[in-house]
């Protein structure tokens, strides 16, 4: 009898009481002689993933039963590593001494051995399987060796360089390192070099190190392009017949002024007692079919990726910018949710239908705003300026209706970099939020919306976009914290998404918003792709999923390719056999990409914003405390979304005292409290661009500013 994998895992679970011998397992297993070769080679493979541990004398037992745990490393910059396991919300701590090899993003075998605090420990016994992962650093010759100084602070080791895999790199040069043999934690890792970025300082290599760092990948394999190419093709008339012919619509897309990928196109038409909504999507799964090297490149990309001055897009920019383009004047293939709505903004009708579309204006959010503040009808605005007046009536009664019913608005402030031809950064700031970001962000929401709930009530599998809700412990370390800066939020298991909605709707004309919005957000969980509906509950959505853009995120696509599939609500028998896999496979791979273009993306931001405030050392700014630690605080730049670090030791009038409870620190004798959310005045005095570190300096006297009295007294009485 053949097993997998899987059946020898579950088996051992349920039929052995301890660890085996290789052919006692073979044994219980009844695996036939013919079929034991094989056996032995699934049974390593299990060992080597970690699954299934070999001890001393020579006996197979289950991981999770013998005081042992697999999971991907994270290392700090202190040097101490955290394994994150599967299933398991509580981290393992692993002292500095005992990582063995490991390397941050590693996936190691961890025993425990104890606790550190509250905090399991262990040590790493086995890297199970390295990262594949590129090291970015500068290159360095000594004497006797070469070795590259990773600009990662997380690997704290410098990696040795032999002299024939230098790829004649010179001192001081970025470049792009692999680890090739790393075995003795006493000695160095070995690497090769296999890629030379240039010169701190020359155009483009900061970015590129952001790029190579995360292994963003920029070129398209030449296949991807060809098949792009032959995609490309006119729409057969065949096609064309098929369709719902929309092209006399006033259709426009509302993009940023540089948006060249259009996903999105809407039209709104106002009846005698309700409304309708015509959101075009990109219909991207007419070119990009399953299983062709455009699709499997566009999987592995997961997500465009939009860096300051660049874009690394997800599908070919032939695709991207051109054909699946929603572009103006152009007739184009688009997949549309029309929907109806009450006069209070409820949904009471939907559909879907493939589309032709011609989009009869490309308009930027300001144009759209200053339209609206203005009613000027400028040329490029006058066909659309009807459905424009009438969808910002029904985007403002969708708004409403949905924060009426507890969905969030965290409103944090995005960073604004403004670069020049040469992508040096002439001005940093913060982007203003218009209404006109709210009317399309609402159309978007109903049409995921109604995409989702239409699957969910066919009672089929299907891929959404949930978000869990908060960790309790959390809630009340941020009830605790909001408790200091002089607010109420009492916590409890049951609490609903309207509660959190009631509290920033409370705090919302503080001048401490926005800090409080991040500190709130940074204490939920992150939304993920899943099979398994669990609701969005920021959005206070029961059912919801992405559907409008397919240009630049997988999901999106896969959503577009299953919505097809359906036929009178069942996928076809032979897909409906493989869906689960496909689905959980797409989720699981594309919220890890999210997750690293959101990392390498918040890298690049602070790798242009560090190169500009490294000419602004010895200029004063002003600020908010953002963040408090033993050995210092964070203060945040007012309307530059930049942060840098106050250090202790630079406060030289006091001996100064940290508080964790009360997240201040107070000087010893002056009694002078920094707390959380407390305004300074500092100046810059050192700026490390290859750490992304800024050290300030305070200006003159700093005060406590006290919590208002009368605001902490109406807080009481509102509990009372």
């Amino acid at each position: 009898m053949k097993y997998n994998s899987k059946e020898i895992i579950s088996f051992i679970k349920k039929k052995v009481n301890g660890p085996l011998k290789m052919k006692e397992l073979a044994k219980a297993l009844q695996i036939p002689s013919a079929d034991y070769a094989q056996f032995r080679k699934t049974i390593k493979n299990l060992i080597n993933s970690g699954e299934l541990v070999k001890l001393k004398r020579g006996r197979i037992g289950l991981a999770s039963e013998l005081n042992v745990k697999v999971g991907t490393i994270s290392i700090t910059r202190g040097g101490a590593g955290y394994l994150i396991t599967e299933g398991e919300e509580e981290d393992i701590y692993i002292p500095p001494p005992q990582l063995l090899t490991a390397i941050d993003g590693d996936t190691v075998m961890v025993r425990l051995n104890g606790y550190y605090g509250e905090k399991r420990k262990g040590v790493v016994i086995k890297i199970i399987k390295r990262t594949e992962r590129n090291i970015v650093g500068t290159f360095r010759k000594s004497q006797h060796f070469n070795f590259v100084t990773p600009d990662n602070k997380k690997i704290h080791r410098d990696i040795y360089i032999p002299s024939g895999k230098t790829l004649k790199a010179k001192e001081g040069e970025k470049v792009v390192t692999n680890i090739t043999a790393w075995d003795d934690p006493y000695l160095n890792p070995e690497g090769k070099i296999s890629e030379r970025l240039g010169y701190p300082g020359q155009p483009g290599v900061d970015m590129l190190t952001v790029i190579k760092s995360y292994n963003l990948v920029e070129k398209f394999p030449d296949n991807v392009l060809q098949e792009a190419e032959e995609t490309a093709a006119n729409i057969p008339k065949e096609e064309i017949k098929k369709r719902l012919d929309l092209t006399a619509q006033n259709v426009c897309t509302i993009d940023p002024a540089d948006a060249k990928d259009h996903d999105d196109a809407i039209f709104v038409e106002k009846l005698p007692d309700r409304y309708r909504l015509f959101v075009h999507i990109a219909d991207v799964s007419y070119y990009v079919k399953e299983g062709t090297a455009m699709d499997k490149e566009a999987f592995v990309r997961g997500n465009s990726v939009y860096l300051p001055g660049k874009v690394i897009p997800m599908l070919p920019q032939l695709l991207s910018n051109d054909v699946c383009s929603l572009k103006v004047n152009r007739t184009r293939l688009a997949h549309s949710v029309i929907m109806t709505f009450d006069k209070k903004g409820k949904m009471i009708d939907w559909h879907r239908a493939n589309t032709l579309i011609k989009s009869k204006a490309k308009l930027s959010y300001e144009e759209v705003q200053d339209f609206f503040d203005t009613h000027k009808v400028i040329p490029k605005i006058k066909k659309v300026a009807k459905s424009l007046t009438v969808a910002r009536e029904l985007a403002h009664l969708l708004n409403k209706k949905r924060f009426r019913e507890g969905s969030l608005d965290f409103d944090l402030p995005e960073s604004s970099i403004i670069l020049n031809k040469n992508g040096e950064v002439i001005e940093l700031g913060n982007k203003v939020r218009l209404e006109a970001h709210r009317l399309v962000e609402e159309f978007m929401l109903a049409a995921n919306r109604a995409v989702a709930l239409e699957v969910f009530r066919e009672g089929q599998s299907f891929l959404y976009r949930v978000h869990d809700k908060p960790d309790l412990e959390k809630l009340k370390d941020f009830s605790t914290m909001m408790k200091f800066l002089g607010y109420s939020f009492p916590v409890s298991p049951q609490m609903k998404p309207k509660a959190f909605a009631r509290f920033l709707e409370r705090i919302k004309d503080s001048p401490k918003a926005d800090f409080i919005n991040e500190l709130l957000l940074r204490s939920m969980k992150k939304a993920v792709y899943q099979r398994h509906n669990i609701g969005h509950f920021g959005l206070a959505f029961n059912h919801y999923t992405h559907f409008t853009s397919p240009i630049r995120r997988y999901p999106d696509l896969l959503v577009h390719r299953l919505l097809r599939k359906l036929k009178k609500g069942k996928y076809p028998p032979a897909y409906a056999k493989k869906v689960d896999t496909i689905i959980d496979r797409t989720g699981e791979h594309c919220s890890e990409t999210e997750r690293i273009a959101e990392a390498a993306e918040r890298e690049a931001i602070k790798v242009k914003q560090m190169s500009y405030m490294a000419k602004q050392i010895g200029n004063e700014f002003e600020g908010v405390i953002s963040g408090i630690i033993p050995y210092g605080f964070f203060v945040r730049l007012d309307k530059m979304g930049v942060e840098g670090m106050v250090r202790i030791s630079s406060l030289d009038n006091d001996y100064y005292i940290y508080n964790e409870k009360h997240y201040s620190i107070t000087g010893r004798r002056t009694k002078q409290v920094f707390q959380l959310g407390d305004r300074v005045k500092v100046r810059v005095v050192q700026v490390d661009k290859i750490a992304h570190e800024m050290d300030l300096m305070l200006i003159g006297p700093q005060k406590h500013i006290p919590q208002d009295k009368k605001r902490l007294k109406r807080e009481k009485s509102k509990k009372r």
